[in-house]
């Protein structure tokens, strides 16, 4: 039997985690559309990786008061690889996208960047944070199509200068791979030392100008390894997706 599976944050779970409530949003989908009655019996995940069954206790107009009955497994269980994708600004639906289809590939991080050549600028605070919402929404529903309990970290944009010094300086145990149409070397060429249970990665894509040559060696002074897919361009959200489904067979569970 399919679980009927809910998102209520950590916050939303009492102190002794024996009851929890649901949210407006989530709480209209159960009373409106499955129809659930007080005693029923659900599964609510908490976006960082727990999963717990539940009966439903109260139903209210705007929550649903829940006792928790036991923490069990996800749904489906999450990749080993530790993946970061940060990708270049794109326009709308095509950023929807990316977030969507990753985030069903298993994809831990998405962070947005600020590129030379990105298609979109973020000209203020409060479209940044309309952005940023709307993204983290998305991601929340993908992982819920997906039966994943853990719903990807989606940072604000930052410039890419600032990743490519902060990652080099901060972390050693990070793979840090760039994905270029040029100046690189093939996937297999790159990870053909790597060990097989290399468990974090930070894959960069740029937008759909590409990279330019001084953001390419900033990465590669930086400790970046370049990487070329092939002889097509690809665009910059098929590139998003491909890398994090190529990096999940090499690395992860995609098999």
């Amino acid at each position: 039997m399919t679980r009927r599976r809910f998102y209520a944050p950590p916050a939303a779970f009492a102190a002794d985690e024996k009851s929890a409530t649901l949210s407006a949003e989530e709480t209209r989908h159960a009373r409106d559309v499955l129809r659930l009655q007080s005693g029923d019996e659900i599964f609510v995940f908490d976006g960082a990786g727990r999963e717990f069954q539940c009966s439903v206790k109260t139903i209210r107009r705007d929550s649903i008061d829940l006792n928790v009955i036991a923490q069990v497994d996800p749904a489906r269980p999450e990749s080993t690889l530790d993946l970061t994708l940060a990708i270049a600004l794109l326009k709308g639906e095509k950023f929807d996208l990316v977030i969507q289809k990753t985030t069903e590939l298993g994809v831990k991080r998405i962070a947005p960047l600020d590129t030379e050549r990105a298609d979109v600028r973020l000209r203020d605070s409060d479209g940044a944070q309309k952005r940023l919402a709307r993204w983290r929404r998305i991601a929340l529903e993908a992982a819920k199509q997906a039966g994943r309990a853990y719903v990807p970290e989606i940072a604000a944009p930052v410039p890419f200068h600032s990743v490519a010094v902060t990652e080099a300086e901060l972390s050693t145990n990070v793979t840090r791979l760039m994905f270029s149409e040029r100046g690189g070397r093939s996937l297999a060429e790159v990870t053909n030392n790597f060990a097989r249970h290399t468990s974090s990665v930070i894959a960069a894509v740029g937008p759909e100008g590409g990279w330019t040559d001084d953001e390419i060696e900033l990465a590669r002074a930086g400790g970046w390894e370049i990487v070329t897919l092939g002889g097509r361009i690809l665009r910059a959200e098929t590139a998003g997706i491909a890398v994090v489904a190529l990096l999940q067979h090499r690395f992860g569970d995609l098999v």
